[in-house]
Protein backbone atom coordinates (compact mmCIF):
# COMPACT_ATOMS: atom_id res chain seq x y z
CA UNK A 1 0.00 0.00 0.00
CA UNK A 2 1.24 3.49 -1.23
CA UNK A 3 0.87 5.98 1.77
CA UNK A 4 0.26 9.70 0.46
CA UNK A 5 -0.34 12.33 2.81
CA UNK A 6 -2.16 15.90 2.70
CA UNK A 7 0.28 18.75 4.30
CA UNK A 8 0.23 22.52 5.23
CA UNK A 9 1.76 24.23 2.35
CA UNK A 10 3.61 27.04 2.00
CA UNK A 11 2.55 28.75 -1.24
CA UNK A 12 2.27 32.13 -3.09
CA UNK A 13 -0.08 34.65 -1.56
CA UNK A 14 -2.84 35.45 -4.15
CA UNK A 15 -1.42 37.63 -6.99
CA UNK A 16 2.37 35.93 -6.65
CA UNK A 17 1.72 32.61 -8.00
CA UNK A 18 2.53 33.98 -11.47
CA UNK A 19 5.32 35.75 -10.59
CA UNK A 20 6.91 33.17 -8.24
CA UNK A 21 6.37 29.95 -10.37
CA UNK A 22 9.81 28.92 -11.84
CA UNK A 23 10.49 26.04 -13.96
CA UNK A 24 12.46 23.20 -12.63
CA UNK A 25 16.28 24.32 -11.20
CA UNK A 26 17.71 21.77 -13.35
CA UNK A 27 16.33 23.01 -16.42
CA UNK A 28 18.95 25.67 -16.62
CA UNK A 29 23.21 26.26 -16.61
CA UNK A 30 24.54 28.47 -14.28
CA UNK A 31 24.54 31.63 -16.76
CA UNK A 32 20.74 30.79 -18.08
CA UNK A 33 19.48 31.06 -14.58
CA UNK A 34 21.30 34.30 -13.49
CA UNK A 35 19.79 35.71 -16.97
CA UNK A 36 16.74 34.55 -16.21
CA UNK A 37 16.22 36.16 -12.55
CA UNK A 38 17.47 39.49 -13.67
CA UNK A 39 14.33 42.08 -12.39
CA UNK A 40 12.51 39.13 -10.90
CA UNK A 41 13.05 39.09 -7.24
CA UNK A 42 10.04 36.93 -6.84
CA UNK A 43 10.99 34.29 -8.77
CA UNK A 44 11.41 30.98 -7.11
CA UNK A 45 14.59 30.58 -9.19
CA UNK A 46 16.09 32.68 -6.88
CA UNK A 47 15.70 30.17 -4.21
CA UNK A 48 16.19 26.96 -5.83
CA UNK A 49 19.12 28.43 -7.63
CA UNK A 50 20.75 31.07 -5.34
CA UNK A 51 23.94 31.19 -6.75
CA UNK A 52 22.45 33.76 -8.98
CA UNK A 53 22.66 36.13 -6.04
CA UNK A 54 26.62 36.01 -6.31
CA UNK A 55 29.45 37.14 -8.60
CA UNK A 56 30.46 34.46 -10.90
CA UNK A 57 33.56 33.61 -9.15
CA UNK A 58 31.85 32.37 -6.02
CA UNK A 59 31.86 28.42 -5.92
CA UNK A 60 28.02 27.55 -6.57
CA UNK A 61 28.11 25.04 -3.60
CA UNK A 62 29.66 27.11 -1.07
CA UNK A 63 27.76 27.24 2.50
CA UNK A 64 26.94 30.85 1.42
CA UNK A 65 25.00 29.99 -1.55
CA UNK A 66 22.55 27.85 0.73
CA UNK A 67 22.37 30.31 3.55
CA UNK A 68 21.33 32.63 0.63
CA UNK A 69 18.66 30.38 -0.29
CA UNK A 70 17.30 30.40 3.09
CA UNK A 71 17.46 33.47 3.47
CA UNK A 72 15.45 34.39 0.51
CA UNK A 73 13.01 32.02 1.69
CA UNK A 74 11.71 33.25 4.85
CA UNK A 75 12.25 36.60 3.73
CA UNK A 76 9.75 36.07 1.31
CA UNK A 77 7.63 34.18 4.31
CA UNK A 78 8.04 36.65 6.68
CA UNK A 79 6.96 39.52 4.27
CA UNK A 80 3.37 37.91 3.00
CA UNK A 81 4.91 36.87 -0.39
CA UNK A 82 4.40 33.75 0.51
CA UNK A 83 1.36 32.06 3.21
CA UNK A 84 1.61 28.68 5.08
CA UNK A 85 -2.46 26.58 5.12
CA UNK A 86 -3.17 26.45 8.61
CA UNK A 87 -4.71 22.66 8.08
CA UNK A 88 -3.55 19.86 6.40
CA UNK A 89 -4.94 19.94 3.03
CA UNK A 90 -4.39 18.11 -0.47
CA UNK A 91 -3.98 20.09 -4.33
CA UNK A 92 -4.80 19.44 -7.53
CA UNK A 93 -2.46 20.97 -9.99
CA UNK A 94 -3.99 21.05 -13.75
CA UNK A 95 -0.95 22.22 -16.24
CA UNK A 96 -2.31 22.09 -20.02
CA UNK A 97 0.15 22.80 -22.88
CA UNK A 98 -0.84 22.70 -26.64
CA UNK A 99 -4.61 22.11 -25.41
CA UNK A 100 -3.84 18.97 -23.73
CA UNK A 101 -4.22 18.71 -20.15
CA UNK A 102 -2.88 16.71 -17.10
CA UNK A 103 -4.31 16.82 -13.85
CA UNK A 104 -2.47 15.84 -10.83
CA UNK A 105 -2.51 15.55 -6.96
CA UNK A 106 -0.18 17.62 -4.93
CA UNK A 107 0.71 15.78 -1.75
CA UNK A 108 3.57 13.98 0.56
CA UNK A 109 4.82 10.41 0.11
CA UNK A 110 6.50 8.43 2.67
CA UNK A 111 9.79 8.12 2.30
CA UNK A 112 9.46 4.46 3.18
CA UNK A 113 7.45 3.43 0.73
CA UNK A 114 10.76 4.66 -1.57
CA UNK A 115 12.81 2.78 0.78
CA UNK A 116 10.69 -0.72 0.22
CA UNK A 117 9.91 0.00 -3.70
CA UNK A 118 6.12 0.66 -3.24
CA UNK A 119 7.39 3.59 -5.13
CA UNK A 120 9.76 2.71 -7.88
CA UNK A 121 12.31 3.96 -9.54
CA UNK A 122 13.63 3.60 -13.24
CA UNK A 123 16.71 5.55 -13.36
CA UNK A 124 20.00 5.91 -11.47
CA UNK A 125 21.16 9.16 -9.74
CA UNK A 126 24.59 10.84 -9.45
CA UNK A 127 26.01 11.13 -6.30
CA UNK A 128 27.27 14.87 -6.82
CA UNK A 129 23.77 15.98 -8.58
CA UNK A 130 22.47 14.74 -5.11
CA UNK A 131 24.38 16.62 -2.51
CA UNK A 132 23.33 19.85 -3.76
CA UNK A 133 19.75 19.13 -3.39
CA UNK A 134 20.51 17.53 0.40
CA UNK A 135 22.39 20.67 1.23
CA UNK A 136 19.32 22.84 -0.23
CA UNK A 137 16.57 21.00 1.58
CA UNK A 138 18.50 20.49 5.01
CA UNK A 139 19.71 24.34 4.76
CA UNK A 140 16.09 25.53 4.41
CA UNK A 141 14.31 22.76 6.05
CA UNK A 142 11.77 23.06 3.25
CA UNK A 143 11.47 20.69 -0.06
CA UNK A 144 11.11 23.06 -2.81
CA UNK A 145 10.91 20.78 -5.96
CA UNK A 146 8.18 18.10 -6.37
CA UNK A 147 8.39 15.30 -7.19
CA UNK A 148 6.57 14.02 -10.43
CA UNK A 149 4.61 10.67 -9.90
CA UNK A 150 2.53 8.51 -11.70
CA UNK A 151 0.20 5.51 -10.65
CA UNK A 152 -2.45 3.22 -12.01
CA UNK A 153 -5.91 5.53 -13.03
CA UNK A 154 -8.04 4.90 -10.56
CA UNK A 155 -12.14 5.36 -10.59
CA UNK A 156 -12.38 6.47 -7.64
CA UNK A 157 -10.12 8.95 -6.98
CA UNK A 158 -10.61 10.37 -10.46
CA UNK A 159 -14.07 11.25 -9.04
CA UNK A 160 -12.85 12.91 -5.82
CA UNK A 161 -10.45 14.88 -8.05
CA UNK A 162 -12.79 15.92 -10.37
CA UNK A 163 -15.55 16.88 -7.56
CA UNK A 164 -12.76 18.97 -6.51
CA UNK A 165 -12.60 20.80 -9.88
CA UNK A 166 -16.17 22.05 -9.47
CA UNK A 167 -15.01 24.61 -6.99
CA UNK A 168 -12.74 28.18 -8.52
CA UNK A 169 -9.19 27.56 -8.45
CA UNK A 170 -6.90 29.65 -5.81
CA UNK A 171 -4.55 29.91 -8.85
CA UNK A 172 -5.04 30.58 -12.50
CA UNK A 173 -2.72 31.22 -14.97
CA UNK A 174 -0.61 30.86 -17.66
CA UNK A 175 3.40 31.05 -17.94
CA UNK A 176 5.89 32.33 -20.43
CA UNK A 177 6.07 29.40 -22.26
CA UNK A 178 2.06 29.34 -23.42
CA UNK A 179 1.43 26.20 -20.64
CA UNK A 180 -1.61 26.81 -18.03
CA UNK A 181 -1.52 26.42 -14.48
CA UNK A 182 -4.69 25.90 -12.26
CA UNK A 183 -4.47 25.00 -8.53
CA UNK A 184 -7.70 23.79 -6.37
CA UNK A 185 -7.96 22.92 -2.84
CA UNK A 186 -8.83 19.93 -1.37
CA UNK A 187 -9.89 20.73 2.45
CA UNK A 188 -12.73 18.70 3.36
CA UNK A 189 -12.05 16.21 6.04
CA UNK A 190 -14.53 13.42 4.52
CA UNK A 191 -12.78 13.69 1.07
CA UNK A 192 -9.11 13.80 2.18
CA UNK A 193 -9.81 10.28 4.10
CA UNK A 194 -10.83 8.70 0.81
CA UNK A 195 -8.20 10.09 -1.09
CA UNK A 196 -5.61 8.56 1.28
CA UNK A 197 -7.85 5.37 1.31
CA UNK A 198 -7.66 5.25 -2.50
CA UNK A 199 -3.77 5.40 -2.85
CA UNK A 200 -3.79 3.29 0.50
CA UNK A 201 -5.01 0.56 -2.17
CA UNK A 202 -2.46 0.88 -4.63
CA UNK A 203 1.16 -1.24 -4.42
CA UNK A 204 3.01 0.90 -7.00
CA UNK A 205 3.73 4.32 -7.40
CA UNK A 206 6.28 5.56 -10.08
CA UNK A 207 8.57 7.93 -10.42
CA UNK A 208 8.39 9.65 -13.53
CA UNK A 209 10.76 13.02 -13.26
CA UNK A 210 12.76 13.90 -10.47
CA UNK A 211 14.92 11.04 -9.39
CA UNK A 212 17.23 13.11 -7.95
CA UNK A 213 15.05 15.46 -5.97
CA UNK A 214 13.55 12.46 -4.55
CA UNK A 215 16.77 10.67 -3.81
CA UNK A 216 17.41 13.73 -1.76
CA UNK A 217 14.56 14.03 -0.07
CA UNK A 218 14.79 10.53 1.16
CA UNK A 219 18.88 10.74 2.43
CA UNK A 220 17.69 14.08 4.51
CA UNK A 221 14.81 11.98 6.12
CA UNK A 222 16.45 8.98 6.98
CA UNK A 223 19.82 11.15 8.53
CA UNK A 224 17.40 12.91 10.50
CA UNK A 225 15.62 9.58 11.44
CA UNK A 226 18.83 8.16 12.56
CA UNK A 227 19.77 11.18 14.34
CA UNK A 228 16.65 11.53 16.13
CA UNK A 229 14.90 7.73 16.76
CA UNK A 230 12.68 8.72 19.35
CA UNK A 231 11.12 11.62 17.28
CA UNK A 232 7.27 11.38 16.17
CA UNK A 233 6.75 9.01 13.28
CA UNK A 234 4.48 11.80 11.84
CA UNK A 235 7.40 14.11 11.68
CA UNK A 236 6.99 15.72 8.33
CA UNK A 237 10.51 14.84 6.99
CA UNK A 238 9.51 11.40 7.04
CA UNK A 239 7.44 12.46 3.82
CA UNK A 240 8.33 13.87 0.25
CA UNK A 241 6.62 16.61 -1.30
CA UNK A 242 5.05 14.67 -4.44
CA UNK A 243 2.63 15.61 -7.73
CA UNK A 244 0.59 12.36 -8.59
CA UNK A 245 -0.77 12.24 -12.31
CA UNK A 246 -2.79 8.92 -13.81
CA UNK A 247 -0.94 6.95 -16.53
CA UNK A 248 -3.22 8.00 -19.50
CA UNK A 249 -2.92 11.58 -18.84
CA UNK A 250 0.78 11.72 -19.63
CA UNK A 251 2.99 12.21 -22.50
CA UNK A 252 6.57 11.13 -22.72
CA UNK A 253 8.48 13.32 -25.87
CA UNK A 254 11.29 12.12 -27.49
CA UNK A 255 15.11 12.13 -26.03
CA UNK A 256 17.26 12.56 -29.13
CA UNK A 257 20.94 12.15 -29.40
CA UNK A 258 23.70 14.21 -31.40
CA UNK A 259 26.96 12.73 -31.97
CA UNK A 260 29.99 15.26 -31.91
CA UNK A 261 32.70 13.51 -33.37
CA UNK A 262 32.99 10.63 -36.50
CA UNK A 263 35.13 8.36 -34.03
CA UNK A 264 37.10 7.39 -37.40
CA UNK A 265 33.81 7.28 -39.98
CA UNK A 266 33.23 8.89 -42.91
CA UNK A 267 29.33 9.83 -44.32
CA UNK A 268 29.93 6.26 -46.32
CA UNK A 269 31.59 3.88 -43.97
CA UNK A 270 28.92 4.76 -41.03
CA UNK A 271 26.15 3.37 -43.39
CA UNK A 272 27.70 1.02 -44.03
CA UNK A 273 28.69 0.10 -40.35
CA UNK A 274 24.71 1.15 -39.08
CA UNK A 275 23.60 -1.69 -42.39
CA UNK A 276 24.63 -4.39 -40.10
CA UNK A 277 22.16 -4.13 -37.90
CA UNK A 278 19.27 -1.61 -39.62
CA UNK A 279 17.59 -1.57 -42.59
CA UNK A 280 18.55 2.15 -44.06
CA UNK A 281 16.28 4.49 -46.83
CA UNK A 282 16.68 7.90 -47.20
CA UNK A 283 13.77 9.32 -45.33
CA UNK A 284 10.18 10.10 -47.00
CA UNK A 285 10.37 13.61 -45.07
CA UNK A 286 12.37 16.13 -43.63
CA UNK A 287 12.96 16.45 -40.30
CA UNK A 288 11.81 12.87 -39.74
CA UNK A 289 10.09 11.58 -36.72
CA UNK A 290 9.82 8.12 -36.27
CA UNK A 291 6.33 7.22 -36.08
CA UNK A 292 6.58 3.51 -34.82
CA UNK A 293 8.67 1.28 -32.33
CA UNK A 294 11.84 -0.09 -33.43
CA UNK A 295 12.74 2.77 -36.00
CA UNK A 296 15.25 5.87 -35.90
CA UNK A 297 15.74 8.90 -37.62
CA UNK A 298 19.36 9.87 -38.57
CA UNK A 299 20.66 13.36 -40.19
CA UNK A 300 23.70 13.78 -41.55
CA UNK A 301 25.50 15.68 -44.34
CA UNK A 302 22.02 18.06 -44.85
CA UNK A 303 19.89 14.77 -45.39
CA UNK A 304 17.51 12.70 -43.11
CA UNK A 305 17.46 8.60 -43.20
CA UNK A 306 15.05 6.31 -41.88
CA UNK A 307 16.72 3.77 -39.81
CA UNK A 308 14.83 0.27 -38.83
CA UNK A 309 16.17 -1.83 -36.61
CA UNK A 310 16.38 -5.83 -38.23
CA UNK A 311 14.57 -8.81 -36.12
CA UNK A 312 18.36 -9.95 -34.81
CA UNK A 313 18.73 -6.50 -33.09
CA UNK A 314 14.52 -6.81 -31.50
CA UNK A 315 14.44 -8.32 -27.86
CA UNK A 316 11.40 -9.04 -25.47
CA UNK A 317 13.13 -8.56 -22.38
CA UNK A 318 11.96 -5.05 -20.95
CA UNK A 319 15.48 -2.92 -21.09
CA UNK A 320 16.80 -4.85 -24.06
CA UNK A 321 13.96 -4.31 -26.27
CA UNK A 322 13.63 -0.26 -25.53
CA UNK A 323 14.51 1.76 -28.45
CA UNK A 324 16.79 4.31 -26.26
CA UNK A 325 18.87 0.50 -25.42
CA UNK A 326 18.88 -0.86 -29.02
CA UNK A 327 20.39 2.45 -30.17
CA UNK A 328 22.54 2.55 -27.20
CA UNK A 329 24.11 -1.12 -27.73
CA UNK A 330 24.15 -1.27 -31.25
CA UNK A 331 25.24 2.48 -32.34
CA UNK A 332 26.66 4.28 -29.72
CA UNK A 333 28.31 1.32 -28.14
CA UNK A 334 29.07 -0.44 -31.41
CA UNK A 335 30.09 2.21 -33.58
CA UNK A 336 30.87 5.20 -31.62
CA UNK A 337 32.23 3.67 -28.37
CA UNK A 338 30.49 5.59 -26.04
CA UNK A 339 29.76 2.83 -23.04
CA UNK A 340 28.81 5.41 -20.59
CA UNK A 341 26.82 8.27 -22.34
CA UNK A 342 25.95 10.00 -18.81
CA UNK A 343 29.85 11.09 -18.63
CA UNK A 344 31.09 10.79 -22.32
CA UNK A 345 31.34 13.83 -23.79
CA UNK A 346 30.39 12.85 -27.51
CA UNK A 347 27.10 13.02 -27.19
CA UNK A 348 24.93 15.72 -26.30
CA UNK A 349 20.93 14.74 -25.62
CA UNK A 350 18.00 17.09 -27.12
CA UNK A 351 14.84 17.06 -25.24
CA UNK A 352 11.93 16.73 -27.55
CA UNK A 353 10.58 20.33 -26.78
CA UNK A 354 13.70 21.76 -28.53
CA UNK A 355 12.23 19.95 -31.92
CA UNK A 356 14.09 18.00 -34.53
CA UNK A 357 15.13 21.30 -36.10
CA UNK A 358 17.82 21.31 -33.52
CA UNK A 359 19.24 18.33 -34.43
CA UNK A 360 19.78 19.63 -38.02
CA UNK A 361 21.04 22.97 -36.16
CA UNK A 362 23.76 21.20 -34.70
CA UNK A 363 24.90 18.88 -37.19
CA UNK A 364 25.27 21.99 -39.54
CA UNK A 365 27.10 23.50 -37.10
CA UNK A 366 29.54 20.99 -37.16
CA UNK A 367 28.43 17.97 -35.28
CA UNK A 368 28.91 14.53 -37.08
CA UNK A 369 25.04 13.55 -37.05
CA UNK A 370 22.17 13.36 -35.34
CA UNK A 371 19.49 10.61 -34.24
CA UNK A 372 15.36 10.81 -33.62
CA UNK A 373 14.00 8.92 -31.50
CA UNK A 374 10.53 7.53 -31.23
CA UNK A 375 9.16 7.84 -27.58
CA UNK A 376 9.16 5.29 -24.48
CA UNK A 377 5.65 5.03 -23.58
CA UNK A 378 4.98 5.15 -19.93
CA UNK A 379 3.83 1.35 -20.14
CA UNK A 380 7.28 0.62 -20.79
CA UNK A 381 8.51 2.92 -17.81
CA UNK A 382 6.38 1.10 -15.80
CA UNK A 383 7.17 -2.32 -16.96
CA UNK A 384 11.16 -1.81 -16.43
CA UNK A 385 10.30 -0.43 -12.65
CA UNK A 386 8.08 -2.90 -11.76
CA UNK A 387 10.89 -5.75 -12.65
CA UNK A 388 13.45 -3.03 -10.37
CA UNK A 389 15.35 -2.51 -13.11
CA UNK A 390 16.74 0.32 -14.91
CA UNK A 391 17.02 2.07 -18.16
CA UNK A 392 19.67 3.82 -19.84
CA UNK A 393 20.45 7.54 -19.31
CA UNK A 394 17.61 10.26 -20.92
CA UNK A 395 14.98 7.41 -21.86
CA UNK A 396 12.08 9.69 -20.99
CA UNK A 397 11.35 13.39 -21.23
CA UNK A 398 8.31 14.59 -19.82
CA UNK A 399 6.44 18.17 -20.73
CA UNK A 400 4.87 20.21 -19.34
CA UNK A 401 7.22 20.55 -16.68
CA UNK A 402 5.99 21.18 -13.16
CA UNK A 403 6.59 24.49 -11.69
CA UNK A 404 8.46 24.81 -8.61
CA UNK A 405 7.51 27.31 -5.78
CA UNK A 406 3.62 26.59 -5.79
CA UNK A 407 3.75 24.09 -3.33
CA UNK A 408 6.74 23.96 -0.39
CA UNK A 409 6.95 21.49 1.88
CA UNK A 410 7.93 22.30 5.57
CA UNK A 411 9.81 20.15 7.26
CA UNK A 412 11.08 21.52 10.17
CA UNK A 413 11.50 19.06 13.32
CA UNK A 414 8.18 19.45 15.47
CA UNK A 415 5.86 19.95 11.81
CA UNK A 416 3.85 17.47 11.96
CA UNK A 417 2.71 16.26 8.45
CA UNK A 418 -1.27 15.73 8.84
CA UNK A 419 -3.23 17.11 11.77
CA UNK A 420 -6.56 14.21 11.17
Amino acid sequence: MAEIRPFKAIRPAAGYEAKIASLPYDVYSRKEAKEVVKGRPDMFLNIDRAETQFEDDVDMYSDCVYQKANELLHAMIDDGRFIKEDKSCYYIYQLTMDGRAQTGLVGCSQVEDYVNQTIKRHENTRADKELDRIRHVETTNAQTGPIFLAYRKDERLQQLISKNMTKPPIYDFVSEDLVGHKVWIIDDSEDIREIMSCFEKMDSIYIADGHHRCASAVKVSLKRKEQYPDDDPAEAYHYFLSVLFPDEELKILDYNRVLKEWNGYTKETLLQALEQDFDIAKADCSPYAPQIKGTFGLYLDHTWYQMTAKAHVLSEDVVEGLDVSILQTYVLERIFDIQDPKTDKRIEFVGGIRGLKELENRVDAGAACAFSMYPTSIAELFAVADEHRLMPPKSTWFEPKLRSGLFIHDITRGEKQYDE
